[in-house]
């Protein structure tokens, strides 16, 4: 018995999205659980997995929009499948050409290509799987048709060649040597983190205050422990988990910081759910360390490889991604020296790390070279004031110059 392949529930929020990338071709034998497709949201990328061992036929071409709930493909046992093959190859030897195996066989964007050109699928030969015409046998044989027809051209082939351009798929358009620029539609994800960017601008009093702190302290510290470190706990010790302690250490001092604006409601927050900001290929992510107050660093940073590597896969959910009350972002990976970090609604404030970089700084009235970054704290001013803002900042710089202060709580 065939089974449909759905576009699972996302949330209540979430009803459509764009059907990114298929990870099959049509008519491949696929096992239980194996990934299907990906799914692009305004919240989330994820995957679709197969229900059970089946042969799969697609319904729906990557970058449509479906709904939650659509049937985006067919399982068919591969009993079943196997007796659907023979018989399109039975029907591709016959001459006959009402063969309706094969015409059922057939793509939808196949049927489509066909009845917008013209061209009898039947008299195309197949490249595909066991002979099967694919969408890049018809736009072939389209484009045959179109050079041996005589000149001048019929009105009707020439109306239908901006059809066939736009059957081209992205890809093929964008590595054109002739094209000076494409045009592509904004994801879901972009368009979301596009609409919150420009929300946190228009909606909040947003200020920006910076400083700079000495990592000669945590980077000996690593240096010293970080065998020892990585041989009991199987992971490295980074700056991160460092500064998601400062930054807790630095909420205990300034709860101001740790509250959130709701209408005319301020909200204190009691816990300490901290974001860490991570760039995927499909956009930035800002997934929620939980509880970092009664974590340890090997704890933080066992979370974050694992929310890095759940990021890359494409398989961070909502949950993963909401409550936070903090957020930290790091565009000195990327060698950013300064920048003003924009606010993650209805969050107060966000940390800004940057590079790392010896300079030259007075320490004790001489001149020495210190591993220096720039520290950014971007706030939300109707809700957190100056004095508290800078203060919070000077809290996080005495935690990373000094790391005993972590363990003593000063």
């Amino acid at each position: 018995m065939s089974i449909d392949v759905k576009i699972p529930p996302m949330g209540e929020s979430i009803t459509s999205g764009i059907l990114a990338n298929w990870r099959v071709k049509d008519g491949d034998t696929v096992k239980r659980n194996q990934p299907l497709f990906e799914l692009e949201t305004d919240k989330i990328t994820s995957e679709g997995v197969a229900e059970s061992d089946g042969v799969i036929r697609l319904r729906v071409e990557a970058g449509t929009e479906v709904k939650i709930g659509q049937v985006v493909a067919i399982l068919e046992p591969v009993a079943a499948a196997g007796s659907n093959l023979k018989s399109e190859i039975s029907d591709l030897k016959s001459p006959a050409p009402e063969a309706s195996a094969a015409s059922q066989a057939q793509s939808p964007s196949v049927r489509r290509l066909a009845a917008e050109t013209g061209v009898n699928p039947a008299t195309v030969a197949g490249t595909g799987k066991a002979g099967r015409v694919t969408k890049g046998d018809m736009l072939q044989a389209a484009e045959n048709f179109q050079k041996s027809a005589p000149s001048p051209a019929p009105a009707a082939p020439e109306s239908q060649i901006p059809n066939l351009k736009a059957q081209i798929p992205p890809a093929a358009a964008a590595t054109a040597p002739s094209a000076r620029s494409t045009r592509r539609r904004m994801t879901p994800l972009r368009a979301r983190i596009a609409e919150r960017l420009v929300q946190a601008k228009n909606q909040t009093a947003m200020l920006t205050t910076f400083n700079e702190v000495d990592m000669t302290a945590v980077r000996e510290l690593r240096a010293r422990y970080q065998d020892d470190f990585t041989k009991k706990h199987g992971i490295k010790l980074g700056f991160m988990s460092f500064f998601v302690k400062a930054t807790v250490h630095a909420l205990k001092e300034v709860p101001a910081i740790n509250a959130m604006l709701d209408g005319d409601t301020i909200i204190d927050n009691h816990y300490h759910d901290i974001g860490v900001a991570v760039s995927t290929e499909r956009g930035l992510m800002v997934p929620v360390l939980r509880d970092c107050a009664e974590k340890s660093l090997a704890q933080i940073e066992a979370d974050l490889g694992a929310y890095a590597k759940k990021a890359r896969d494409g398989k961070i959910t909502l949950d993963d991604l909401n409550g936070g009350v903090f957020t930290i972002t790091n565009g000195g990976i990327f060698g950013s020296l300064l920048s003003t970090p924009i606010l993650n609604p209805p969050q107060s404030a966000i940390l800004g790390m940057h590079a790392i970089q010896d300079r030259p700084v007075a320490l004790n009235g001489q001149v020495v070279i210190r591993p220096m970054m720039y520290l950014a704290l971007s706030y939300d001013h109707r809700i957190v004031d100056g004095k508290e803002a800078v203060t919070f900042l000077v809290k996080v710089k005495q935690a990373i110059e000094d790391p005993a202060r972590l363990l003593l709580g000063v």
